[in-house]
């Protein structure tokens, strides 16, 4: 069965110029909390997010019954819900490492309702998301029915979503066909749909934007995947996915010329004094990494071509 959702073009394409609760909150707060050891909070916020998985359970049968009309709802499995499968046995996980200590590893679970059947986004892209999240007691603290564009990557100059809900999104696929309307709007067949159980440590932390959230909380968020588009933050000619050296999906490491400003963000990655654009290739929409002098480091990357 085909499942379609129409909006508006104007409100796709349009980029929020609010501040949304999944995103970072760059106000000035109260006196931060000092934070608490990452490791042990790493798995306290497993604990929680496992026993709310086997006590939990998804609408799956709504899914299999209507998927064209489908809205994702989680509930405690007891009284008539005791033989519902618990989400538990439904999730998959992915082992992803903290941003802050390196040395931390977290056990990510997230749900795959439907996975899309268009193009999956690269981990510092820009995609068009509907959303909700929630505390692990159910109670909603944010959404929007709206697609909203988000950024992936979350860095300086460039505010995104938290490694939790970046590290999810990516296992999604967006809408397998996008059809334009005879009265402007857009409809979307087959896209991603699903939810992520974020500990804190990929979340907020000690450092919760404004509003009902508190430190240390494990978040829900679910979601509807429709659309991606390829990230170049400093319009440099190569794509922000492909600025990340040393392929750890941290993309604020990587600075080959040590000047403060990743390379993603840089457009002179070598700081040679020659643009990036230049020091580069593009034929037919295939980027290629030029070494003239033959030594292995293409000369983008190399200060002394």
């Amino acid at each position: 069965m085909m499942t379609k959702i129409k909006y508006g073009l104007a409100i796709l394409i349009a980029m929020l110029t609010i501040t949304i609760s999944c995103k970072k909150d760059e106000d000035d707060g109260p006196e931060p909390i000092p934070p608490r050891e990452r490791g042990a909070e790493a798995i306290r916020a497993q604990a929680e997010i496992e026993e709310f998985l086997e006590t939990h359970f998804y609408n799956y049968e709504d899914f299999q019954a209507d998927p064209e009309n489908f809205k994702l709802v989680f509930d405690t499995i007891a009284g008539e819900n005791a033989s519902k499968t618990p989400l538990i046995e439904q999730v998959s996980y992915k082992e992803v490492i903290d941003a802050v200590d390196m040395d931390v590893k977290y056990k990510l679970y997230y749900l795959k309702v439907r996975e899309g059947e268009g193009e999956r986004p690269n981990f510092s892209d820009y995609t068009i998301n509907t959303y909700d999240g929630r505390f692990l007691n159910l109670e909603l603290f944010d959404n929007s029915v709206i697609p909203v564009r988000f950024s992936l990557v979350d860095g300086p100059s460039s505010p995104g979503i938290i490694r939790g809900l970046q590290q999810a999104i990516i296992e999604f696929k967006g809408a397998g066909n996008v059809i334009s309307n005879p009265d402007g709007t857009l409809s979307f067949e087959d896209y991603g749909i699903g939810a992520v159980f974020v500990p804190s440590g990929l979340g907020y932390y000690q450092y919760p934007p404004a509003g009902d959230l508190l430190p240390y909380e494990q978040l829900i968020f679910s979601f509807e995947l429709f659309a991606s588009e390829v990230a170049d933050h400093d319009n440099d000619g190569i794509p922000s996915y492909m600025e990340d050296l040393n392929n750890n999906q941290i993309l604020t490491d990587d600075d080959t010329d040590d000047n403060g400003v990743p390379n993603y963000l840089d457009n002179d990655d070598d700081g040679d004094g020659r643009l990036t654009e230049y020091e580069i290739e593009i034929i037919d929409g295939e980027i290629f990494f030029p070494d003239t002098n033959g030594n292995g480091i293409p000369d983008y990357l190399d200060p002394t071509v």
